[in-house]
């Protein structure tokens, strides 16, 4: 069974941080890209970021590059996302996904699995 778990959602005001945490089991994990998405009230979902299987690539929406930072640790199957400099129109659920169509830019990645997702609210 494959599960995506995240975790570090919280509320900060703005410019503030948070480092969300994705525990994945079920999967051979170094040979998948990961990513995360999320979802502010009443959009629709967004590709924040993704990273190569090998951690070597990294991609990033516009408005968070400078802010934002992937990583991955292959060793405990965990995959990161470090918010920084985080602002109101961050507010969001973001979601953990398993990549299953990689296109550089982000624009166009497709997920086939996805965790439960964590909120994350910026607001004084």
């Amino acid at each position: 069974e494959v599960r995506l778990v995240e975790s570090g959602g919280t509320v900060v005001q703005p410019g503030g941080s948070l480092r969300l945490s994705c525990s994945v089991s079920g999967i051979t994990f170094t040979k998948y890209h990961m990513g995360w998405v999320r979802q502010a009230p009443g959009k629709g979902l967004e590709w924040v970021s993704a990273i190569s299987s090998d951690g070597a690539t990294r991609n990033y929406l516009d408005s968070v590059k400078g802010r934002f930072t992937i990583s991955r640790d292959n060793a405990k199957n965990i995959v990161y996302l470090q918010m920084n400099s985080l602002r109101p129109e961050d507010t969001a659920v973001y979601y953990c996904a398993r990549i299953s169509t990689w296109r550089s830019g982000l624009n166009g990645s497709e997920y086939d699995y996805r965790g439960q997702g964590t909120q994350v609210t910026v607001s004084s």
